[in-house]
């Protein structure tokens, strides 16, 4: 079933910059070049909260993940810390120089990391609101910051066209992607921590695994792509443009799953709820549109699944060689009916080798990110890979 909309909430006086669902999805939040945050009720015939406290443009919102707070980020150069409530008080505190454009918790809540057009990213302890310190390479307007999932790592997207991945406790850049044609407006990291994802004004969404750096997707759109966000499940991407489409990317098949128009005007920013059962747009034309996913959640939850138990040692080897570097291993049946012990032991030796690896191949995650998949791999990998199998096979034989 394709995505529909379910609701639509006006309200805003200007285009809506940025917009987030609260955890328990009861409630979305918006900010707007109008200088106001919304807080929109999911439930029907509730009214919405307009909280009015920047003396500029909002330009980013997100809430903890609690929900207790909302943070935003404004062009009058400070965030303010809001309780999502009637009454809307809100701590402030003036975090840059020039217009904040972007402000994200860590996953434990505890920090807060916000970007800026005086070049710099800043980390925050959200209790106090006291600053801890200062990212500053990036070279023109800093778009967009994200903390990984576990918190280790920062990445940032800027107008000098790079994305830089940052070691949280060095403090250190550990590498600059440097491939975008354009200014990047936005990144963030897969669910799983292992890629990120950009889009940019070149019209394109690359996606990168931060474990080898290497590009591992690019999609080439016909609009500058202002906003992205992953589903929960990693399987999928959302993204919002100029041309005023939202685009699902299928990114197991890679490729365009569905363009959505809705917005008049340019499609600001885009966002799946925790649960990825909706998601939300927001556009140039003062509307925050939400949008029933309808993907066939037994899609993805079966793919979860079958990654996490890896069913048989058979299982587990055929989806590392097919992983690393394309090759399925099929066993034909005279080999299976003509087994003997001593080959069975070795393979099993074998297998739980394997299975070794895999386990070490992602620690923190648990689960091998699922975009491996179906990754095509430079010739290099391919050839060390077919080298490898003919020394297996000239061990066995031998």
């Amino acid at each position: 079933e394709d995505p529909s909309l379910e609701r639509h909430f006006k309200g805003h006086r200007d285009a809506v910059t940025s917009v987030d669902f609260s955890p328990n999805k009861k409630q979305l939040a918006s900010g707007s070049m109008d200088s106001c945050l919304m807080i929109w009720s999911m439930r029907p015939q509730m009214r919405a909260y307009r909280f009015v406290g920047h003396k500029d443009a909002v330009m980013c919102v997100q809430f903890s993940p609690s929900g207790h707070l909302v943070a935003s980020g404004s062009r009058d150069k400070t965030v303010r810390l809001w309780v999502p409530s009637v009454k809307g008080e809100s701590t402030v505190f003036k975090a840059h120089t020039a217009t904040v454009r972007s402000v994200h918790f860590s996953s434990d809540g505890q920090s807060l990391v916000t970007a800026s057009d005086d070049k710099t990213v800043k980390v925050w302890t959200v209790h106090r609101q006291k600053f801890l310190f200062s990212l500053s390479q990036h070279i023109n307007w800093v778009r967009c910051a994200r903390f990984s999932p576990d918190g280790r790592l920062i990445v940032s997207a800027s107008d000098d066209k790079t994305v830089k991945l940052w070691d949280k406790t060095s403090r250190e850049c550990i590498h600059s992607f440097c491939e975008h044609g354009g200014f990047v407006n936005h990144v963030d990291f897969h669910p799983s921590g292992t890629c990120i994802a950009a889009a940019g004004t070149d019209n394109t969404v690359k996606v990168w695994d931060v474990r080898m750096n290497r590009l591992l997707q690019h999609y080439q759109g016909n609009a500058v792509v202002n906003s992205l966000s992953f589903h929960p499940s990693g399987n999928y991407l959302v993204t919002a443009s100029n041309d005023s489409t939202l685009k699902i990317l299928d990114l197991l098949e890679g490729r365009l799953l569905y363009t959505l128009h809705g917005h008049q005007g340019p499609a600001t920013c885009v966002a799946f709820s925790r649960a990825g059962d909706l998601f939300a747009s927001g556009g140039s034309d003062e509307q925050v549109m939400v949008w029933k996913t309808n993907f066939d959640a037994a899609d993805y939850g079966d793919v979860l699944k079958t990654q996490k138990s890896g069913t048989s040692v058979d299982g587990a080897h055929h989806t590392l060689v097919e992983k690393d570097c394309g090759v399925h291993l099929k066993k034909t049946k005279s080999q299976d009916s003509g087994r003997n012990h001593a080959q069975q032991e070795e393979e099993t030796s074998l297998a739980n080798t394997l299975e070794h690896i895999i386990g070490q191949l992602d620690v923190l995650t648990q689960t091998v990110s699922i975009l491996e998949q179906r990754l095509t791999l430079t010739e290099d990998k391919l050839k060390e890979c077919l080298e490898n199998q003919q020394k297996i096979i000239q061990n066995k034989t031998s």
